[in-house]
Order: structure tokens, then C-alpha cells, then sequence
């Protein structure tokens, strides 16, 4: 991570490349068009697209009836087609004939007996679009359905966790500092690797920062730690932060990706969900006071239910409620469920790690889960009521809202009462057909195959609810599920390494990836259960000497034999996620506002993005004040149609589904975002402002601080002098004023906007 310096200062101003992202990375081989899907993608289709085809499509194209030779159910005659040609092409849905008959826009239209829903018509044209991402089909051939083909032999995942003993290095005891250093330090002796040296005090002070608290260390705090003598500071540092309200605001955004939160209803009006701002401060507040993660999955799924309820548990339940809604459902019984289906969905990726929603419309095509499996778990949940739309101005609907102890409401689960709710199996997922009635029951999987029956509390107990969800939540977070504190510990690995030791951290089942070092997960996640505390894992973690390495790469043996660096011979370089980018932007400016909590905020939006809603500019507040809108990331109000530009171009997530990982891709325009966006020219202004302030009208001052200040280190010669040039040169382009200040104030924001599109500024080294 280096200042691109010289000439290239200039040409990367004026070319708009500036953000040089691949410097320190090597170059990717030209890609395929469509490369492997992801887990997410696959995810998106086995959730938004298979029940549609198999509901809607499979009675006339399916496995016994292939009408005008044409089957939805195998990829491969997807792409042969019928007697018509291909029915898609992938990529391009206007080219693909069976998003063409879904739209009607032809002769031909699909299905006869009545249109598609909007939003299924478009998570059709977006798989399509995306590549029409496809599990890969065994048997025979691609041409094969799949079944579920008998396993070689159990699951790991499914097998009880079993800590093993941990490797034994007596020679190597700068190396081994903990159990995490055996284990990893096992494969790479196996292979004949070295690891990677310990990573400098200053890399290591802005790795804590940036993975603890997501914001970059003051240059004073830099000084003080590549001073301190003390053996021990390093891991103060780590209490410290560990310590800080920020760590919530963090780890907390880690987790509302998972959980797919959402503060509207989505589609054509897209309102606000009164409120439910309260469960994303819950999440940072659990995370603040480590609470234990058992109670805190607890308090989500059943915080009604719990012997002792508080305003925390009650507007935990909120996680019920933060999805999308549809408030002119086509069919009021097929959207309840689908909205049933989306929590469970969502609650088994984000807590066990599998994709159970695949079940809903026939046996999971993978994993050993048959649909009566999933209706049995949705029985746990049937008593829900719907969310409904509220008027903020009448009455609150009693089916939406809890009164907390202070007088307020929170957004938060409702049941229809005490008595269960008969629940049936949907032939096909279809709530118009329905079939035999099942009971609440756990998946046989997790049990050795052996039917897993709970027992259930007697009906009326709490007289409020069911009482079955505290059953199913008692289940999830229990010790002996053997899931909950893997999927948990490998999501913490995973945002500390930059990938986790299982990498499809939404799928432990069958499609998913094995584990790199199966060994090292079973001893993390043994010890996680025990008092369930996400501090305690994190500590253990960043303390190791595994992730106090170097990310550099000279190491021939390293590079060659694992050049993915799988077996974590040395630590991986990151790129920080878009609200830690936007966050350090504000801090170096020091514009960042650190108040927390509340409904949220609303960054500036030009008004050709706010017309681009069905009723242009509702629900986006333009009237906040630059001190508010400067809080942290963490708080921008997230509306499902309408996204904030400057974190969305660096992957942000949405609320559409549950996100385990968020992809890292470097396209043209983040580079122009970084150069050309409003809130680059105002943070750049303001950090300029701020040099003037701290480091006087002195031009080598201004440089020196601005490097401090950026990246918490002093500028080379080199790079000294090529920002006096740079700023000299700015000045003499800047049209000269009745005072001095103004012109000085605009040359130096364009040199702090260089410095702020520095790799090593929006690097984690």
C-alpha cells in the first residue's frame, strides 16, 4: 500500500483513477461470463425462483409432463428449451422467451390461467439477469434430476461437537501462542510452510480498529502504541476496544446483514415500519453488554415467551417483523405464508447455517430435510399474526405494537391467540392446496436420523401465546444442537480473516464448502458454548499470532502451494466495508458524530435518485442538519427502494435476503464515487479546514499531518515532496481573491481528496 506518487498523482486526477484497487492484489485471470454461484446466489434461487417454477410451471413442465418439449426442472433442458429454442439466455432477460410469456408481452403468455405476481416476475428477470445461477445437478449427467442420493457417510455438520485435542509444539512457542496457533500451525508444517512474521504495531493498531470498532485510530493513539514498551499492550489495546460503545455499532451491522433488517415494507409504496429502528438498537446494545448469544437468539425468536420479559426481550421479537411486507397481497393466505417462510428462512441460515427454506415446496434436494421437516419447524411459528400497515396518526393495530415500561411501543411479535393453529403440509408450497396435517418436530439430521420430537407446553400456559416458538428457540440455542456455535463462531472467523473456515457460512449442509481446518472450528466453538460469550471468542481470536500476521505475500512456498491461503499462512488484505470507508471518511474530516441510537438518518440524495420512487422523495427526511446526517454508517435509514449511491457502489448490503459475506468487487465506479461525489467534495473541504486549524498556513506541515491524520504514519520524503508540488500546483489553478485563505483551502482539498483515495486508506492491512 503505497503513494502512488509522482506524475501519476496527476494523471490519476484527472483519468478519475486515483483509487488504484488492484495495486497490492494480483491480477485475476479474465473471468467466464457466469462463474461459479455463489452461495448467495444459489440461495436466491432455491428461495425466490425453484418454488415458482415448481408451483407454477411444474403441473405443465416438470418431470411427467414436458409440454411443447419443455422441462423447468433440469438446468440443462432449461437451456436446450422445447420445440421453440432455449427458454433463457442467461444474462439477458429480454432475450430469454420464458421472462418474455411471463411479462405477456407477446401472443404467448404464462402462465395461462393468470399473470405472476410483480415481485416473482422480477426475481425471475434478476436470476436470469444474474446469470440464472443453477446448483450443480448429479446423477446422470446434467440431465439428471436430483434425488437425494445416498451419502458416503454422515455430515460433519451434523455430528455432535466434539473438541479435539490440541496439537502439540513445544519448539515453536513464539508461533503458538494459542490453541488457534496449533491448529493452523498443524496444516502449515504438514505442508512445509512458513507463517508470515507478526505484522507491525501500526498495521496491527489499525487492524484492531478497523475489525473491533470499524474506525481508524487517531494519529495520537498510533503514537502511543508503537511506543509502549509494555509485553502486555496489545492485548489492553484489545480490552479497550472491546470495551467501547463503537464495538456494538460494528458487530452489530454484522449481524443485521444476516438477519436481512429493513426499516420499510418494500414494494410499489415501500412505508416505514414504525419502530423497528429499536430492534437494530437492540442488536448494538446486545453486543455492547456481550450478552450471552444463547439469550440474545432466545430473545428473538420467543422474547414474549421467556419467564421473565423486559423491553429488551419484547423488542428482540422485532426480528419478526423487519422483513418485507406486501400490503396488496394477490392472495392474502399465499402471502401469509410467504411471509412465514421468510422468517424461518432466515432464522435457520442466520442460526444453524442451513438453507431449510429449500423444503418448502418439495424434500430438500441436498440436505436430508423432507418438506413435512419444515412445515413441522413452521408449526412452531403458525400463530404469528401478519404484520399490517399502520396510520401513525390512528389508533396503534394491537397485532403490530408492544407498550414498553416508559409509555412507548416498540414493533414487536403478536400471536393469534393460545389455541395452535391447525398446520398442514402446501402441496408444492401452495397455500390453495393444502395436505396432511403435521406436528411441531426438530430436524432428524442433527439426531442420527431418529425422529426428534419436542415436548410441548400445554396450550394457554402464558395465556398470550402458544408458548411453542420459546420451544423452538430453546432448541436453536442449545448446547447440543450441534450447529448454533459453529455457524456463530465460523461468521466471527470470518469478519476477523476475511473469509471463514467453513466459506459458505449460510450453508453447512451438503452444498455448502467443508471446513478448512474442521479441528480448529469443533475447539472454537466447544469453548463459544460454554458461556456463550462473543467478546470472549473475538479476544481469543485477534490475540492469536495467526491474526497478528503480516497479509504480505513474500513467501514462494506460501504462494505456491496455497495460493488462496487457505491454511492462513498469513493474514488476508481487506478491503473495509462501505460503511467503515464513509466512517473514516468522517473521522479524518472530523465531521464523524458518534450519537447513538434513534430512528436514523438520511444522507443527502439528489433528486434524480429520489424520483425514482413510485411517490418521488416519500419517507426520505432532506431537512436533517450536517451534524446529524454525519453520524455513523450504522444508522442510515435503509429503505428497500431507495439506496444511498456512495455505500451501495461498495456493496452495502439490502435487505433482501439474509447476507452472510458481502462480495469485494472492484468496479470503475467507486474510483469516481471516491472522486466526483458531493460528499467526497464536502469531507474533502472539511479536511482541508481541519489541516489549516491543526497545522497552520506551513505547506510541509499541511502534508505531514494529513498523512497522520489519514493513515497514522509520517509521509516518506518522496511522498512529502510530491504533495507540496501537488498543492503548489493547485494553487497556481485556483483563481486568486480578495484573501489568500479561500484559494489555499481549495488546493489543499484537492490534495486531501488524493489522500483519502489512497489504497492504503481503504486497505486493512
Amino acid at each position: 500500500m503505497r503513494w502512488i506518487g509522482g506524475t501519476a498523482l496527476a494523471l490519476a486526477l484527472s483519468a478519475g483513477a486515483a483509487l488504484a484497487w488492484g495495486q497490492e492484489a494480483a491480477k485475476p485471470s479474465a473471468p467466464l461470463p457466469f462463474p461459479k454461484p455463489s452461495a448467495e446466489a444459489l440461495q436466491f434461487f432455491e428461495s425466490k425462483v425453484r418454488p415458482v417454477l415448481v408451483q407454477q410451471c411444474g403441473a405443465c413442465h416438470g418431470e411427467k409432463s414436458a409440454r411443447g418439449g419443455l422441462r423447468l426442472d433440469l438446468y440443462a433442458a432449461l437451456l436446450k428449451g422445447g420445440e421453440s429454442g432455449p427458454a433463457i439466455q442467461p444474462g439477458d432477460p429480454d432475450k430469454s422467451p420464458l421472462i418474455q410469456v411471463l411479462r405477456y408481452d407477446g401472443p404467448v403468455k404464462m402462465p395461462p390461467q393468470g399473470k405472476l405476481r410483480a415481485q416473482q416476475i422480477e426475481d425471475l428477470t434478476a436470476w436470469v439477469r444474474m446469470g440464472a445461477p443453477w446448483p450443480e445437478e448429479k446423477g446422470k449427467g446434467q440431465d439428471a434430476a436430483r434425488g437425494h442420493a445416498a451419502p458416503s457417510g454422515p455430515h460433519w455438520a451434523f455430528q455432535p461437537v466434539k473438541p479435539p485435542a490440541i496439537p502439540a509444539f513445544p519448539k515453536a512457542k513464539a508461533l503458538v501462542r494459542n490453541p488457534i496457533d496449533a491448529f493452523i500451525r498443524q496444516q502449515l508444517t504438514s505442508k512445509g510452510i512458513q507463517p508470515a512474521p507478526r505484522a507491525t504495531k501500526r498495521e496491527l493498531i489499525r487492524r484492531l480498529y478497523f475489525d473491533l470498532i470499524g474506525l481508524p485510530p487517531a494519529a495520537e493513539e498510533v503514537d502511543r502504541f508503537t511506543a509502549d514498551t509494555d509485553p502486555l499492550a496489545y492485548e489492553k489495546l484489545v480490552d479497550q476496544l472491546l470495551a467501547r460503545p463503537q464495538f456494538g455499532e460494528r458487530w452489530g451491522r454484522h449481524w443485521l446483514d444476516v438477519v436481512r433488517y429493513g426499516q420499510t415494507n418494500g414494494y410499489e409504496r415501500d412505508d416505514e415500519k414504525m419502530h423497528s429502528w429499536r430492534y437494530r438498537d437492540y442488536v448494538i446494545q446486545s453486543f455492547n453488554a456481550d450478552k450471552p448469544y444463547d439469550q440474545f437468539l432466545k430473545e428473538q425468536l420467543a422474547g414474549d415467551e421467556l419467564d421473565t420479559v423486559t423491553d429488551h426481550s419484547l423488542i428482540a421479537t422485532g426480528f419478526y417483523r423487519i422483513g418485507v411486507w406486501d400490503d396488496e397481497p394477490d392472495d392474502a393466505k399465499q402471502a401469509e405464508f410467504d411471509n412465514l417462510d421468510d422468517v424461518l428462512s432466515t432464522a435457520t441460515q442466520a442460526m444453524l447455517g442451513l438453507t431449510v427454506g429449500c423444503a418448502r415446496c418439495h424434500d430438500h434436494k441436498f440436505d436430508p430435510v423432507s418438506q413435512e421437516e419444515y412445515y413441522g419447524l413452521l408449526s412452531f411459528m403458525r400463530n404469528v399474526r401478519r404484520y399490517a400497515n399502520v396510520d401513525p396518526a390512528k389508533d396503534r393495530d394491537p397485532a403490530i405494537f408492544h407498550k414498553l415500561t416508559d409509555g412507548t411501543e416498540t414493533l414487536a411479535v403478536k400471536e393469534t391467540g393460545t389455541a395452535p393453529l391447525k398446520t398442514t403440509i402446501l402441496i408444492r408450497g401452495n397455500a390453495a392446496t393444502p395436505g396432511p396435517e403435521v406436528q411441531p418436530r426438530f430436524l432428524s439430521a442433527l439426531r442420527g436420523g431418529k425422529p426428534w420430537l419436542p415436548e410441548l407446553p400445554p396450550s394457554g400456559t402464558n395465556g398470550k401465546t402458544t408458548g411453542r416458538r420459546r420451544v423452538l428457540a430453546e432448541w436453536i440455542a442449545s448446547r447440543e444442537n450441534p450447529l448454533t456455535a459453529r455457524v456463530m463462531v465460523n461468521r466471527v472467523w470470518s469478519h476477523l480473516f476475511g473469509r471463514g473456515l467453513v466459506e459458505s457460512a449460510n450453508d453447512f449442509g451438503r452444498n455448502g464448502e467443508k471446513p478448512t481446518h474442521p479441528e480448529l472450528l469443533d475447539h472454537l466453538a466447544g469453548r463459544f458454548s460454554g458461556a456463550w460469550s462473543i467478546k470472549s471468542l473475538i479476544r481469543q481470536i485477534v490475540t492469536s499470532e495467526t491474526y497478528r500476521q503480516s497479509s504480505r505475500t513474500a513467501n514462494p512456498k506460501g504462494v505456491a502451494t496455497d495460493p488462496g491461503n487457505t491454511l492462513l499462512w498469513r493474514q488476508n488484505l481487506r478491503r473495509l466495508q462501505a460503511e467503515a470507508i464513509r466512517d473514516s471518511i468522517l473521522a479524518t474530516s472530523g465531521k464523524l458524530n458518534l450519537a447513538m441510537g434513534g430512528r436514523g438518518i438520511f444522507p443527502k440524495l439528489p433528486p434524480e435518485v429520489l424520483s425514482t420512487q413510485s411517490r418521488p422523495g416519500s419517507g426520505w427526511d432532506q431537512n436533517l442538519s450536517e451534524v446529524v446526517r454525519s453520524r455513523r454508517s450504522v444508522y442510515v435509514f435503509v429503505k428497500w427502494t431507495l439506496g444511498v449511491r456512495f455505500l451501495e457502489v461498495f456493496d452495502a448490503t439490502t435487505p433482501d435476503s439474509s447476507v452472510a459475506k458481502r462480495p469485494t468487487p472492484t468496479i470503475a465506479p467507486q474510483a469516481l464515487v471516491m472522486l466526483n461525489s458531493a460528499f467526497m467534495d464536502e469531507q474533502s473541504e472539511a479536511f482541508a479546514v481541519r489541516l489549516l486549524k491543526e497545522a497552520g498556513p506551513d505547506l510541509d506541515q499541511q502534508v505531514q499531518r494529513a498523512f497522520r491524520v489519514a493513515l497514522g504514519r509520517q509521509p516518506t520524503a518522496r511522498e512529502a515532496q510530491v504533495g507540496r508540488d501537488y498543492i503548489t500546483r493547485q494553487l497556481q489553478l485556483v483563481s486568486p481573491g480578495p484573501s489568500p485563505e479561500p484559494a489555499q483551502r481549495k488546493a489543499l482539498a484537492a490534495f486531501c481528496k488524493v489522500v483519502l483515495n489512497l489504497n492504503e486508506f481503504v486497505y486493512v492491512d
